[in-house]
């Protein structure tokens, strides 16, 4: 008879990011269902659980993902206001070839801190659709992400985590599992280090 795995953790994980990014994309290629060119947009939300294994310093730890894939439009914002509730992290997404999604960012990182119930908490930016960078002129280069990346470190710092850079690509694959896996280890410590202060 099949046994349910135990799980040690659940992880709710909100993707963030200007409608187009890819977010769709990135959650369809890390929960195994492939990559597809059509682009269909999110309407108000979009959701996926898997289960993995996140090695740490002690024990692996079996975390439940709950992933929210909220729609980018600006017309959506209400709506994605309540599916912050109680998200442990995010990955926040802009697309290599479009700088308006990456001059976004900072909206996001605010509506995703002021909506979630717990304030800063833990996320991972992400430059996706990196396997376009070589077909269309003045994609945005890795510099852009790495140099943001130090400075959203310097204001989340206090809080006891920095903001990694990972470059992506949902067609690819490119860092795509290990995104999952690297925010993973970050909510993690995140929420053991609040557990410690309220002991």
């Amino acid at each position: 008879m099949y046994e349910k795995e135990q799980v040690d953790m659940l992880v709710k994980v909100v993707l963030l990011g200007d409608g187009a990014v890819g977010k769709t994309s990135l959650r369809k290629r890390w929960i195994g269902e492939g990559f597809t060119g059509q682009y269909l947009m999110t309407i108000g939300a979009d959701f996926s659980v898997k289960i993995i294994k996140i090695k740490t310093n002690k024990n692996p730890i079996t975390c439940k993902y709950q992933v929210w894939d909220l729609a980018g439009q600006v017309r959506f914002q209400v709506v994605r206001e309540g599916y912050y509730k109680g998200a442990l992290g995010a990955i926040v997404m802009y697309d290599v070839t479009n700088t308006d999604s990456f001059q976004d960012i900072p909206n996001w990182i605010n509506e995703l801190w002021k909506n979630n119930g717990r304030g800063v908490t833990p996320f991972i930016l992400a430059g996706n659709k990196i396997d376009l960078r070589n077909q269309v002129p003045r994609t945005l280069r890795p510099e852009h992400g790495q140099s943001y990346a130090v400075q959203l470190s310097e204001v989340t710092r206090p809080y006891g985590f920095e903001i990694p850079y990972l470059e992506t690509s949902a067609k690819t694959g490119e860092n795509v599992e290990r995104a999952f896996e690297l925010l993973g280890k970050m909510i993690i410590k995140y929420v053991e280090a609040a557990e410690q202060q309220q002991q």
